[in-house]
């Protein structure tokens, strides 16, 4: 693989996907909005191509008839763990409108492989399908809509569903970036009880991950879609984390067990499904957390 596109290249995975693309010598195409902000992330100053985005489909047609890639690996979405009103309109704007042009770009122009970023929240009790929340539930509506154009023929997609991810100098509101925050702070943090067990996969694994896609990708017969769990070897509760953690930091966190209810759907036991093929976590999650706090 020489050239790819890469959506969501300003987010830390995204970033760091790009980052690895660099070193292994493939030329970068990425999409950016007017609200993104390149010039603050990590991947400023780096040799990327960037096309800026219209907002229409045929402005994405028209990147993709400059960038010609040989894949797209689309990390771009809108997150939001409990929704509110105002934030439909960016749901479906970026989860869904951006999604199909993009799709469309690719059928116009004969750009075949497609490797898409979905979550475990899409499986709610670890079901077929049950989405966690309205982000969910537009994750498995785009799925939905991809299905016409692999089903005609004209693409093929991996969906990539992520658990929790971590690493370091992740700029992202994540449960490191809290424990960080209250060890060094000695405030109290008021949590769940702490029994719902989470799978969190290191950086460097999830980039892999979709490298690992990337390569597979090339051997999927027509018409095919399969999605793929990136889970790691071992979950943890949020209370055993915790002591990782305090391990690992040699600081005691102040938590106050029980001090807030779960939420709605709380995830207790994360959804696992079908592991993606010559791909597994090779980062512990002990070992992950030290390389965090040496940075």
């Amino acid at each position: 693989m020489n050239k790819v596109l890469v959506t969501g290249a300003t987010g830390y995975i995204g970033s760091n996907l790009v980052k690895r693309f660099i070193k292994n010598d493939v030329e970068v195409h990425i999409i950016t909005r007017v609200t993104s902000l390149v010039e603050q992330s990590d991947i400023s100053g780096l040799p990327v191509v960037i096309h800026q985005h219209d907002g229409t489909t045929a402005g994405m047609i028209e990147i993709f008839q400059l960038a010609r890639p040989e894949a797209v690996f689309h990390l771009a979405a809108k997150f939001v763990a409990e929704h509110e009103s105002r934030d439909i309109a960016e749901l479906v704007g970026s989860n869904l409108l951006f999604g199909l042009q993009l799709l469309e770009a690719m059928a116009a122009t004969q750009v075949r492989h497609l490797i898409n970023t979905g979550t475990a929240w899409q499986h709610y009790e670890q079901e077929a399908y049950n989405p966690v929340n309205l982000y969910a539930a537009t994750k498995q509506a785009f799925e939905t809509l991809a299905a016409y154009y692999v089903r005609a023929g004209l693409l093929k997609m991996i969906t990539l569903k992520l658990l929790d991810t971590y690493g370091p100098n992740d700029p992202r509101p994540k449960l490191f970036t809290l424990f960080k925050r209250v060890s060094s702070s000695g405030e109290w943090l008021k949590m769940s009880y702490g029994e719902q067990r989470l799978g969190l996969v290191y950086i460097d694994d999830v980039v892999n991950a979709f490298l690992t896609a990337g390569q597979y990708i090339e051997t999927l017969s027509d018409c095919e879609m399969p999605s793929y769990s990136i889970v790691p070897g071992q979950l943890y509760s949020l209370r055993e984390i915790a002591a990782m953690y305090e391990v690992a930091s040699g600081n005691r966190l102040n938590i106050a067990w029980g001090e807030r209810p779960y939420r709605i759907r709380e995830v207790m036991q994360p959804y696992v499904g079908t592991r993606l093929p010559n791909w597994e976590a090779k980062v512990a999650l002990a070992d992950g957390i030290k390389r965090c706090l040496e940075v």
